[in-house]
C-alpha cells in the first residue's frame, strides 16, 4: 500500500510502502469501488481505492500504469457534483471511466451529458457496432448491468462509439490514442456477462499490466515490510482463533519468530470451545508462545446495562487494549500490536472516501490514548486473498476456511444488554447451528451461519405450560468479500433440525426464526 493511502485511514500510527499501484481505482462514493478493486485483484493485478480528492500531484506520485473512475450517485451536471484535476486526462496513463467515471471523462473532454427521460436499471441489452479494444474477445450483443439516469448524449471529439443500449447512445466509447475508455454500465458486476473479460482487455490490452500480484508476492512482500517495521522489538497478537488473526500471526511469527508472542483474550463472548482449540492450535501445533488472559468479568462488568451498538463496540475495542497494554508490560515492554484487519474492516468504519456503517472494534473502536503503534498486515486485502495466503502459509485447511467471526464476539449478536446469562443461552444455540450445518455439508458454502438473541420475549406453549422466553434469530448468508450478501436459501430440512434442536435443548429459548435480508439493505451481523 502507498504512504498516501493509508496515511488517511484510521488508527494506523506509522506507516510503510507495500508497493506501487499498478491500478488505481479512482472512488467517486460508488457502491462498487471496493468491487472493482477486486476484481481487477482476481486479474493478479494490484489495485488501490483512492478518493476523489487525490490531486494530480499525489496520483502522480503513486506512479499507476492504469487509472479506473467508478461510479458514483451524483449528476455531473450537478453544482458542486465530484471532479478531476483536469491534468490526470493528459498524464499519458490509460484510463476507463465506469458509469458516472465514463460520464466525466464526456463532460470534462467536451462531449454532452444529459438527462434522460427513462433512467436504466438493471440488465440491459447492448448492442456494439465494432469490438475496439474493451469488446474484444466478446459477442458484439451481450446482457450489461445498468443503474443510471443521465446518459452520455455525444462523445468527446476523437472518441469512437463503439456500443449502445435503447438509452444509452453512448453506451461504451474509446480513444485508442489517449488511451481513455469508458463505458456506461458495470462490468465488475456479476450480472454483466462479459465484464470480467472487458476489465482483462483494459488491464493487460490497454494497460500492459502484469499479472504478478499472487499469493507469493503478496507474502515475500508481507514478510519484508514486517521486518522493516519491527526490526528486533518484541510484538503482540490479538488471536482470536479466527482466520484473519490466524493468518496475521502466521505472517509475523514467518517474519520475526519468537520476537512474536500471541494472546488470546477470552472476553466470555466467544463461541463453545473456543478458548481451547486456539490453545490447542497455537501452543500445542504451531508452538508459537500463546499468552491466555481471563478477562470475562471486567468485560461484563464494563458492558453492564450497555445496549447501544457503537458504545458496545467501543468499549471493547477499548478493553482489548488494556488487557494487551498489561500482558505487554510483561513481556518487556512489547510496543507492537498485531491485529488482523482487513479492508472490509476499514470501510465500514469509515475512510475519507467511504461513510461509516458500524465501527469495528479493532479499526473505529481503538482508543486514541493507547500505547501500541499496530502492525497490520492484512489491513488492505480481502477475505479470499487473506484465505489464499493462509493456505500458501501451510495453515490447516479447516482453520483457512473458517466462517469470519466477529471480534467483539457474541456481544454484537445479542441485541441489548450482554449478560452472562444471554451469552451463555446464545452460545449454545448458535453451537447447535453450527453443528447441523457442518452435518449438512454446508459450511464451505456459506459465508457465514450463526445465531442471534434478540432482545424480546413471546408467548409459546411446550409440555402443555406457557411459556415466556427468547426467540432466536438463524442468520445465513452467502457472499465473496461480506461488502455484499445475500441470505442463503437453505433446505427446510436443516432449518427444520436447528429449531427442533434450540428449542428442545437450549433452556429458555421457545421459538426460532430465520432472517431473510440481504447486504444491502440489511448488514450481515445485527449489530
Amino acid at each position: 500500500m502507498s504512504v498516501w493511502a493509508t496515511d488517511r485511514l484510521p488508527g494506523l500510527t506509522k506507516v510503510y510502502d507495500f508497493r506501487p499501484a499498478s491500478v488505481v481505482v479512482v472512488d467517486f462514493g460508488a457502491q462498487y469501488a471496493q468491487l472493482i478493486a477486486r476484481r481487477v485483484r482476481e486479474h493478479h493485478v494490484y489495485s488501490e481505492i483512492v478518493p476523489s480528492e487525490i490531486t494530480y500531484e499525489e496520483l502522480l506520485s503513486l506512479h499507476p500504469k492504469g487509472i479506473i473512475l467508478s461510479g458514483g450517485p451524483k449528476s455531473v451536471n450537478e453544482p458542486g457534483a465530484p471532479s478531476l484535476d483536469r491534468r490526470i486526462f493528459d498524464m499519458g496513463v490509460p484510463i476507463l471511466g465506469i458509469c458516472y467515471g465514463a460520464q466525466l471523462i464526456a463532460s470534462e473532454l467536451g462531449g454532452t451529458v444529459e438527462k434522460n427521460l427513462k433512467g436504466e436499471y438493471g440488465r440491459v441489452e447492448l448492442c456494439a457496432n465494432e469490438h475496439g479494444t474493451l469488446l474484444s474477445h466478446s459477442p458484439l450483443v451481450q446482457n450489461v448491468w445498468m443503474s443510471h439516469f443521465d446518459a452520455i448524449a455525444k462523445a468527446p471529439d476523437g472518441f469512437t462509439v463503439i456500443a449502445s443500449t435503447p438509452n444509452s447512445p453512448v453506451a461504451a466509447m474509446e480513444d485508442p490514442v489517449r488511451r481513455i475508455y469508458a463505458v456506461q454500465y458495470h462490468p465488475e458486476v456479476a450480472h454483466t456477462d462479459f465484464g470480467e473479460q472487458l476489465l482483462g482487455n483494459f488491464l493487460f490490452d490497454a494497460v500492459g499490466a502484469d499479472a504478478s500480484w499472487t499469493s507469493y508476492s503478496i507474502i515475500e512482500e508481507s514478510l519484508n515490510n514486517l521486518r522493516n517495521q519491527i526490526g528486533s522489538e518484541r510484538v503482540i497478537c490479538a488471536l482470536s482463533g479466527g482466520v484473519d488473526s490466524s493468518v496475521a500471526a502466521a505472517l509475523v511469527h514467518a517474519a520475526v519468530g519468537d520476537q512474536l508472542i500471541c494472546v488470546f483474550v477470552d472476553t466470555g463472548l466467544m463461541r463453545s470451545g473456543e478458548r481451547e482449540a486456539v490453545e490447542k492450535t497455537f501452543r500445542d501445533q504451531f508452538k508459537i508462545q500463546l499468552v491466555v488472559v481471563d478477562a470475562s468479568q471486567k468485560f461484563f462488568a464494563l458492558l453492564e446495562k450497555v445496549t447501544d451498538p457503537e458504545e458496545k463496540r467501543k468499549i471493547i475495542g477499548a478493553t482489548f487494549i488494556r488487557v494487551f497494554e498489561e500482558v505487554a508490560l510483561e513481556v518487556e515492554g512489547a510496543k507492537y500490536l498485531v491485529q488482523g484487519t482487513l479492508y472490509p474492516d476499514v470501510i465500514e468504519s469509515g475512510t475519507k472516501s467511504a461513510a461509516k456503517i458500524k465501527s469495528h472494534h479493532n479499526v473505529g473502536g481503538l482508543p486514541d490514548d493507547m500505547n501500541f503503534e499496530l502492525v497490520e498486515p492484512l489491513r488492505l486485502l480481502f477475505k479470499d486473498e487473506v484465505r489464499a495466503i493462509g493456505e500458501e502459509l501451510g495453515l490447516p485447511e479447516k482453520l483457512v476456511w473458517r466462517q469470519p467471526f466477529p471480534g467483539p464476539g457474541l456481544a454484537v449478536r445479542i441485541v441489548g444488554e450482554v449478560t452472562p446469562e444471554r451469552v451463555g443461552i446464545l452460545r449454545e444455540a448458535d453451537a447447535i447451528v453450527q453443528e447441523e450445518i457442518e452435518n449438512a455439508g454446508l459450511t464451505r458454502s456459506l459465508w457465514q451461519s450463526f445465531a442471534v438473541l434478540p432482545a424480546i420475549k413471546s408467548v409459546g406453549v411446550m409440555g402443555d405450560e406457557r411459556t415466556y422466553a427468547y426467540p432466536v434469530v438463524l442468520r445465513a448468508v452467502t457472499s465473496h468479500d461480506a461488502m455484499t450478501a445475500d441470505w442463503a436459501r437453505l433446505p427446510y430440512e436443516v432449518l427444520e433440525s436447528i429449531s427442533s434442536r434450540v428449542i428442545a435443548e437450549v433452556s429458555g429459548v421457545n421459538r426460532v426464526v430465520y432472517d431473510v435480508t440481504s447486504k444491502p439493505p440489511g448488514t450481515i451481523e445485527w449489530e
